[in-house]
């Protein structure tokens, strides 16, 4: 089992370093930024390396959502859940903890929102709380149900975190005008306690949203697509 939680815990660090590292270093300069899109794309291959260097050990949450997601999908032990996200909140708030030493070492360098999230004043487009909580709970739920399908017994073996990485990419070039993107409670606490603004007051909802969507997503997956058909396998998929 520890290596289950160093494993969620090395793979939420680089989730929020890469991530967030993107987000605070790396998109904002005005001739070598890498924008909104860049930020998206880091997001999503910091997933996609992680879940191929350490999925085999612990499953490549990264995420207390997703595990959420999957125990309500039948597919992870719910006796098992309260470690995973203690494993993915440490790992988070090591990768915020380090990110602040390097990113403070800039001149007049001020954390500001330092990639949190939120809604209304601290939205990057002001987005209403409704509205945010909308593209969470509905972006989270996707994602799980990206993640179950691809993970699938019937699906082509070997894709998963290529098409889990990009899922997360797409749900960040959606939501970061609106949210800045949580659908991971983790990732949105360890960047809130450093943040200089309202961000830990607005943390709430980026706990209620993503988990309420995990568990919607992953109850659609159990009782709607997740049940084996007489039809073949997709090519290149393991039987089932």
């Amino acid at each position: 089992m520890n290596h289950k939680l160093s494993a969620e815990a090395f793979g939420t660090f680089w989730l929020v370093f890469g991530g967030c590292g993107s987000a605070v270093l790396a998109a904002g300069f005005p001739d070598l930024g890498i924008g909104f899109a860049g930020v998206a794309l880091a997001f999503g291959l910091t997933v996609l390396t992680m879940a191929y260097a350490v999925g085999h050990i612990s499953g490549a949450h990264f995420n207390p959502a997703v595990t959420l997601g999957l125990a309500v999908a039948g597919k992870f032990p719910w006796a098992e859940l309260p470690r995973y996200w203690l494993a993915q909140l440490v790992g988070g708030f090591a990768a915020a903890l380090v990110l602040y030493g390097v990113a403070s070492g800039a001149p007049d360098w001020t954390a500001g929102g330092f990639a949190s999230n939120g809604y209304g004043a601290l939205s990057p487009r002001g987005y209403r709380l409704l509205s945010c909580l909308l593209a969470e709970v509905v972006l989270t739920a996707f994602f799980l149900i990206v993640i179950l399908g691809a993970t699938s017994d019937r699906a082509p073996a070997g894709f998963a975190p290529i098409a889990i990485g990009l899922a997360l990419t797409l749900i960040h070039l959606v939501s970061i005008p609106v949210t800045n993107t949580a659908v991971n409670p983790a990732r949105s606490t360890a960047v809130a306690v450093f943040a200089e603004t309202g961000a830990l007051g607005q943390l709430w909802l980026f706990w209620i949203a993503p988990l309420a969507g995990a568990a919607i997503g992953g109850l659609l997956w159990s009782t709607l697509l997740g049940r084996e058909t007489t039809g073949p396998a997709a090519p290149g998929a393991a039987p089932a």
